[in-house]
């Protein structure tokens, strides 16, 4: 018998007097959006689940769970009698979501002034100490933005909000092939870095907040499609 395509994608087994691993489904979802947010599965894209199910060596039913999950965070859309697609973005899309962004996270950032512990601070430096030390690798660059952005909500602690902001950057790396070519952008999303830790080095709560709103209304006329 030959051997599954893909054995990451196969079912996983429980162990005796303990619930089973992640469900199949969800590590069908996961493959996907890694492949929706690389780009590897681009905007626009019809999913051909008939090609999905052959490649993974699954049934339908996994799949379309995980077209689900993926729809409900805004990076698949279903269209009826003609099946999954990965999600377009346009210019309004890109302008809500980071007017969402920027009210969420700049008052994260506020709360995170008033509340990191020393340790927590030390942590967010590091990871600013990375983004100086990316600024010639677009990818890395992106990368240690994203762990600044969501430790600095993970400080402020609210999973609600959390979730949320998790769910619209999903939503935004649709467009980050755009906004890497904005010439001067990473230059000067590192300098509003330098401001924003300044103000939480600070503890300058009211600073920090407003520094955040602007950085994310820079980014998001950055990203604005042409």
């Amino acid at each position: 018998m030959a051997a599954p395509r893909n054995e990451s994608l196969a079912p996983p087994k429980p162990r005796a007097g303990r619930l089973g691993e992640r469900a199949l489904y969800e590590q069908v979802a996961e493959q996907l959006r890694s492949r929706i947010l690389a780009h590897s599965l681009a905007p626009g894209s019809w999913i051909d689940e008939q090609a999905l199910t052959a490649e993974y060596g699954i049934s339908r039913t996994p799949l379309r769970e995980a077209l689900k999950v993926l729809a409900a965070e805004g990076l698949v859309t279903m269209k009826l009698r003609r099946g999954a697609y990965v999600t377009e973005v346009s210019a309004r899309d890109l302008a809500e979501v980071f007017h969402l962004l920027a009210l969420l996270e700049s008052d994260a950032a506020r709360v995170a002034a008033q509340k990191a512990t020393p340790v927590e601070l030390a942590e967010l430096l590091a990871i600013h100490d990375e983004l100086e030390n990316a600024l010639d690798d677009r990818e890395r660059f992106f990368a240690a933005n994203e762990r600044f952005h969501m430790r600095l909500l993970e400080i402020a602690d609210n999973r609600w909000r959390i979730q949320m902001v998790a769910d619209l950057r999903k939503v935004m790396k649709l467009n980050r092939a755009q906004s890497l070519l904005k010439q001067g952008r990473l230059e000067a999303s590192l300098k509003e870095h330098r401001q924003i830790m300044a103000a939480l080095k600070a503890r300058n709560a009211e600073r920090v907040q407003a520094l955040m709103q602007h950085h994310l209304e820079a980014g998001r006329e950055a990203a604005t499609l042409a």
